[in-house]
């Protein structure tokens, strides 16, 4: 293998791995182990990690056809995806994303019947909302926000500790809700040109801004309710307080000084690396 074809084959490589969204990826399997955790115990230990491998290749496939569904509006707003740079074909693209799907949900049945359950219909609702859902106003927002919170049930499924697992799943409905939101408003151009109604483009972007706000105003009330009630202690308060929260604050702030897309941008990628300190609080919190 000569020089080029062995860079050639390092960029296609890259350009799968980029087309999984790692981050995102990482996200799912940490979210899971703690929504194991935070149950009080990562017993069977083997169940847990499986859960989180489980939920990691669906995350990789749901990203995938997500780039596939979405490549002439990434042409306009992320012309460095791989699909849309044309570094990786559509059918590759698609391919790629039904294996993600099917290691995820064959990982979910060694789990359990319910874990199973769990990933198949994520896998289906996740590649629904990139075919249809995302084009239509709030639904995909709403699907999004579903399934990022499914990772911390489907941690408490792994261990048999269903109940416990619930706490983080509606932090994280509403973290993502709000999120997914400003997303939109980001990428307003590119969502018209490819006919996708979202909520910004059928009431405006500061009507979907204020609904964003008023979602992170509700939700860092809510975040204090557990300290209240003795579930989580003190670090935990101490890392929602003095990090997660006060990122919010600063990005609701900023996000109504500068409106534009480079800023939601941003402020997006902010919220998103903020999610770890929020997963920090909650392992914290058992402490």
């Amino acid at each position: 293998m000569n020089k080029l074809t062995r860079f050639q084959l390092m960029k296609r490589l890259t350009a799968f791995f980029l087309l999984t969204r790692p981050l995102n990826v990482l996200i799912a399997m940490v979210s899971i182990f703690i929504g194991a955790f935070i149950t009080g115990t990562i017993s069977p230990l083997i169940n847990v990690l499986l859960a989180s491998l489980s939920g990691g290749f669906i995350a990789a496939g749901a990203n995938a056809i997500n780039d596939y569904f979405d490549v002439e509006t990434d042409r306009i707003n992320k012309p460095y995806r791989p699909i849309a740079a044309r570094i990786i074909t559509m059918r590759e693209g698609g391919l790629f994303s039904m294996v993600l799907f099917s290691i995820g949900v064959i990982l979910g049945l060694l789990v359990n019947w319910l874990a199973f359950v769990v990933a198949v219909f994520s896998s289906m609702l996740l590649y629904w909302y990139s075919a249809r859902l995302k084009r239509t106003v709030l639904w995909g927002n709403l699907s999004v926000s579903l399934i990022t919170s499914l990772a911390f049930i489907y941690g408490g499924i792994a261990v048999n500790r269903l109940g416990l697992a619930l706490i983080p799943a509606v932090f994280s409905f509403f973290y993502h809700l709000g999120r997914e939101i400003i997303k939109d408003a980001e990428d307003i151009a590119g969502d018209i040109a490819d006919r996708i109604v979202t909520l910004p483009i059928e009431f405006g972007k500061r009507k979907a801004l204020l609904l964003a706000t008023g979602i992170y105003i509700f939700l860092i009330g809510l975040t204090i309710v557990p300290y209240a009630l003795n579930i989580f202690g003190i670090y935990y308060l101490i890392i929602v307080v003095a990090i997660v929260n006060a990122v919010v604050v600063f990005a609701l702030f900023s996000m109504w000084r500068d409106m534009t897309p480079n800023n939601l941008s941003r402020l997006s990628v902010i919220l998103k690396l903020n999610m770890f300190a929020g997963l920090a609080a909650i392992y914290c919190g058992k402490f």
